[in-house]
């Protein structure tokens, strides 16, 4: 089934509206004149978008842990517009911590935000969208989706189970005429280094030399300014045939070239031995 072709402004859903890449995006869809179901846990904090652009957006109480409320919200949103075109899900934090100093439930909460939160969103959207016949689900995932940086193993572990879950979806879907498309940023200057966006784990004095060089390296990296990203994002949700996946930045690609070049590289260097253990 071939993607239905849009004609007028493009619906949204958008979760973790309220601030960094969320905000930015839903910004741009409403100021080229698409219409957005903007979410945010606190909706005071994006209050302002009904002010700016009346009808063209619909403001939604949305904490994705909460299966019951992210159902009340796609109801209410398709309700409101009609469809869903576009469903971005951006809403996640991280837990900043070793693999020894997190608790369970502090991993199990930010599975909870980062993975089975949109997992509910995509399981509330799907029936809408094939019933359409078409439609985009987006997912914020990021360049650490295919590597891993000490202290934050847990968030990036997150990030690659988005990734496996975005993947297999897409397969599963394409039949019904919906996209997939998993966005991956690299470091920007957003507010996800805010203490609204981390959580932090009891620190233990024998990984202080690590979290020391952690913390220095990300003081050295190279920000990317995150309104830039706008024209990136409408421009993939305006393709034809998006792809699955697409970064945001400057560094993300030879910094992944460089780590699966690694991989394969040792992966070569054992084949004898996987090999002779096919028996």
């Amino acid at each position: 089934m071939e993607n239905v072709k849009i004609n007028g402004p493009k619906i949204w859903f958008v979760t973790g509206s309220s601030r960094g890449f969320g905000r930015v995006w839903t910004e741009a869809a409403l100021q080229r004149g698409d219409k957005v179901a903007a979410t945010a846990r606190n909706i005071d904090s994006i209050a302002d978008f009904k002010d700016k652009y009346g009808d063209n957006v619909l403001i939604l109480p949305l904490d994705v842990t909460n299966g019951e409320q992210v159902q009340k919200a796609v109801k209410a949103a398709h309700e409101y517009f009609g469809r869903l075109d576009v469903v971005i899900n951006n809403a996640g934090y991280s837990l900043v911590g070793t693999v020894e100093e997190a608790k369970a439930d502090d991993i199990l909460a930010m599975y909870k935000t980062n993975v089975l939160g949109p997992v509910s969103v995509i399981q509330a959207v799907l029936p809408i969208m094939r019933a359409q016949g078409f439609g985009h689900i987006l997912g914020t995932s990021s360049s650490l989706g295919h590597y891993t940086v000490p202290l934050i193993g847990y968030y990036c572990s997150s990030k690659w189970a988005f990734e496996a879950i975005y993947e297999s979806l897409a397969v599963e879907v394409k039949s019904f005429g919906i996209h997939v498309s998993i966005i991956e940023p690299g470091a920007y200057a957003t507010e996800f280094g805010s203490e609204n966006s981390l959580q932090f784990s009891e620190n233990l004095p024998e990984y202080e030399a690590v979290r020391n060089m952690v913390f220095e390296n990300m003081g050295k990296m190279q920000r990317g300014n995150p309104d830039a990203t706008a024209k990136a994002v409408l421009q993939l949700v305006d393709t034809k045939n998006p792809p699955l996946r697409m970064f945001l930045g400057s560094h993300n690609l030879e910094e992944i070239r460089q780590v699966y070049s690694d991989r394969i590289k040792v992966w070569e260097a054992w084949q004898d031995v996987a090999v002779a253990a096919q028996g």
